[in-house]
């Protein structure tokens, strides 16, 4: 794929939408004889109702547990017969589903997906059994450092919004859920309308809309509008610290309220996320906190942007008594980025980082189901793929400091730390 002109885009990505609301995208590829679908529903963890934190994973979980037509060991013994795979996850504003099979079998699997998303059973001992698993892995959490540092830096980071709530929830959360819980938040939430399938591998496309329209396309159901409150921002530095006695290892979070994926700065952020902490050995935060002043284990930064929100942030693991002095030069690298430019040099290999990505990420029908669901999600255009690279490309290193200085501002960091202190 080294031109544009070989992206996959309108010519040779198929979509369709049902009447229903469903979106389907598909990209046939047969280099093997595989099929990937990965699919997103617009109902996530957004939508638990106060006090039920977790009841939107709680409710994924459950999927594979039993429907009308697949107890769950004929759910299980269907797709492991065949060697295939199919998951349900839930997330901040969706809930996911994947499968990957022989084409061959993915009518069956296509089969098996629906009826678990359209008629899931809640079988009362599997409940029992999910629920014991949540609660055994949430108490886990408690003993992992780099899990309550990011826990409590995104309830800190989104001032007690919703959108930073965790999507597994809290202990005290899930053990309030009941099974009633889970078949009303499904019967409420769950429905055809927004969500979308992207397939890729070794099947026609018609063959794959059909497939998908004759198992979801008679799914008839309308979820109540979804009115997230306006999120609250920091106006001045938060600092957290969670005491984790007997702990070798301490993790660092600090970071700010930043741009959803289709806000107009993304692309410019991206670019100066992948300089600040990603490119190379993580960037510039791996290059000086951990390479030349030896204070971390690991050091990077990351973007993570949704289609209502975005946080950037960096973080560190450390030895505990080093854990001050890498706070203070993590806000130093962010302070330089923001108020000096990159050099040339930084902006273009950054680009060519970002660029050259790209088609490493379409050689496999994972990442190209993947892309285009993304693509989809986003609202981003079959066009896009061909459209990247001049889009990184445009990025100029004024850019760069523009939204560096724009949002790495000091008084809306929040500053959240875990662990043992020296």
């Amino acid at each position: 794929m080294s031109s544009t002109l070989s992206y996959p885009g309108p010519d040779t990505i198929t979509r369709v939408v049902l009447a229903n609301g469903i979106t389907i995208l598909v990209r046939e590829n047969h280099t093997t004889p595989v099929v990937v679908l990965e699919g997103m529903l617009d109902v996530g963890a957004v939508d638990d109702p106060s006090g039920k934190t977790g009841l939107s994973s709680f409710t994924t979980a459950m999927l594979s547990r039993g429907s009308a037509r697949y107890t769950y060991a004929h759910f299980n013994e269907t797709i492991e017969s065949v060697g295939a795979s199919l998951y349900f996850s839930s997330e901040s504003d969706a809930a996911n589903v994947g499968i990957t099979c022989l084409s061959e079998d993915f009518a069956t699997l296509v089969d098996v997906m629906a009826d678990a998303l359209r008629n899931p059973t809640v079988p009362r001992p599997l409940f029992d059994i999910v629920r014991g698993q949540k609660l055994v892995r949430l108490q886990e959490r408690e003993q992992d450092t780099s899990a309550m540092a990011a826990l409590r830096f995104y309830e800190t980071v989104y001032g007690g919004h919703v959108l930073g709530l965790p999507v597994s929830g809290y202990v005290e959360s899930v053990r309030a859920i009941t099974r009633d819980d889970v078949a009303a938040f499904h019967a409420r939430h769950y429905g055809p309308q927004g969500a979308i399938f992207a397939v890729s591998g070794d099947i026609a496309p018609q063959a794959a809309v059909d497939l998908l329209a004759n198992a979801l396309g008679g799914w008839q159901a309308t979820p109540p509008a979804r009115n997230l409150p306006a999120l609250p921002p920091l106006t001045q530095p938060t600092r957290l610290h969670v005491p984790m006695a007997g702990k070798v290892q301490s993790d660092i979070l600090l970071g700010v309220q930043a741009v959803a994926r289709n806000h107009a700065d993304f692309y410019a952020v991206r670019v100066a996320n992948t300089i600040l902490g990603v490119f190379g050995m993580m960037g510039r935060l791996g290059e000086v906190v951990r390479e030349q002043q030896g204070l971390a284990y690991y050091a990077y930064s990351s973007l993570d942007a949704g289609r209502d929100s975005g946080v950037w942030l960096a973080g560190a693991g450390v030895n505990p008594a080093d854990m001050e002095r890498a706070v203070e030069s993590m806000l130093a690298e962010i302070d330089n980025i923001a108020q000096a430019p990159v050099t040339a040099e930084e902006l273009a290999d950054a680009q060519a980082y970002l660029t050259g990505v790209l088609p490493l990420t379409l050689e496999t029908n994972d990442g190209l189901a993947a892309t285009l669901l993304s693509m989809e999600w986003n609202a981003l255009g079959l066009d896009f793929l061909a459209r990247y690279p001049a889009i990184i490309n445009a990025v100029t290193v004024d850019d760069v400091q523009r939204v560096a200085h724009t949002y790495l501002r000091p008084e809306a960091l929040a500053i959240v730390t875990a662990g043992s202190k020296a």
